[in-house]
């Protein structure tokens, strides 16, 4: 909830007072994230930095209107796939299924007063994650990582809520089987 106040608050200065600091915050905030979300569609860390930077130099150009954008996450992200996508285009590569999204998940944060993970319990979660199938991970990665709603994940992917829920409850049964973790053993005590 802090978060998207400290986001809405970046986009007003940004809008109304031309706040460059403001700008190069939400670009620090965005940009790496923004970056592997590109990277799943174009394969390449060069082509998604300059899809990205595009997103932002519009913004900046556009900023005058920014404060109409109710969801300014998802702005980004829909934005960067629609740059992705037009950049296949332009070189005539054929369109990807999202279970051929090339998915590269940095890292999954925990919060360590609620979570001690030892290094072998993180390596068995990643290690679960990168074995998730290519969908999944994407929309894992989109919801855990990068913190976007289900409706969010499910209108950015154009599939149905109902496909984003079924991922999820997949991912996270895969994870909870790879740590054997029973989450109704959890539950009872």
């Amino acid at each position: 909830m802090l978060a998207s106040l400290h986001i809405q608050e970046l986009q007003q200065r940004i809008a109304l007072y031309d706040d460059q600091s403001a700008y190069k915050e939400l670009f620090a905030l965005f940009y790496k994230s923004l970056q592997q979300f590109a990277i799943s569609f174009v394969r390449s860390p060069e082509t998604a930095e300059e899809i990205v930077s595009d997103v932002f130099i519009k913004v900046w150009k556009k900023r005058a209107g920014l404060h109409r954008i109710q969801n300014l996450k998802l702005y980004l992200f829909v934005s960067t796939k629609n740059g992705a996508l037009n950049y296949l285009r332009t070189q005539k590569k054929v369109f990807l299924q999202p279970e051929q999204y090339f998915i590269q998940l940095q890292s999954i944060y925990f919060d360590p007063e609620k979570l001690m993970l030892t290094a072998e319990m993180m390596n068995r979660v990643q290690k679960a994650i990168n074995d998730l199938p290519p969908r999944c991970q994407l929309i894992f990665k989109l919801v855990k990582e990068d913190g976007l709603k289900y409706r969010e994940v499910a209108d950015l992917l154009q599939v149905s809520l109902k496909t984003v829920e079924n991922q999820m409850s997949i991912a996270i049964r895969k994870i909870g089987l790879a740590i054997h973790f029973d989450i109704r053993t959890t539950l009872s005590s």
